[in-house]
């Protein structure tokens, strides 16, 4: 029974830990954890972006999956357990997969940049960007 209840603890642990590294906007650009889309992986910009927003609900999903195994060593039965258990990993799940939605629309809210235009360029053309004067 305590291997049951250790599942959605130990997931809810790397769910709120990648969630709060992406809040905290330290969750570097991989290919394994926090909000991957085309759309997030197109630049570092982007990726910060989409985590930051999404790391507020994604922590709260890995705290619902800690709840939920914590929750079940309470549990005086074992329907009581693998309920609580299920329910809580469908909750850190549903939560953890709507944060990763609301990450990905904020990464396409964010402009392409223009081709030849640096990522941190606003593309204004206003000549103080040594790149862009550079290549006059």
């Amino acid at each position: 029974m305590l291997l049951l209840t250790a599942v959605p603890v130990l997931a809810g642990l790397l769910i709120a830990a990648v969630g709060l590294l992406g809040l905290r906007e330290r969750l570097p650009r991989n290919r394994f954890l926090g909000v991957r889309t085309a759309a997030t992986l197109r630049g570092d910009d982007t990726f910060r972006l989409a985590n930051r927003v999404a790391g507020l609900p994604t922590l709260v999903g890995g705290l619902v999956g800690i709840v939920a195994g914590l929750a079940g060593l309470l549990m005086p039965g074992t329907a009581g357990l693998v309920a609580c258990v299920l329910l809580g990993l469908a909750g850190m799940l549903a939560i953890t997969v709507a944060a990763g939605a609301l990450g990905h629309r904020a990464a396409l809210a964010l402009p392409e940049p223009a081709p030849g235009v640096p990522p941190r360029c606003a593309g204004c053309a206003c000549g103080n960007c040594p790149v862009i004067a550079g290549s006059r």
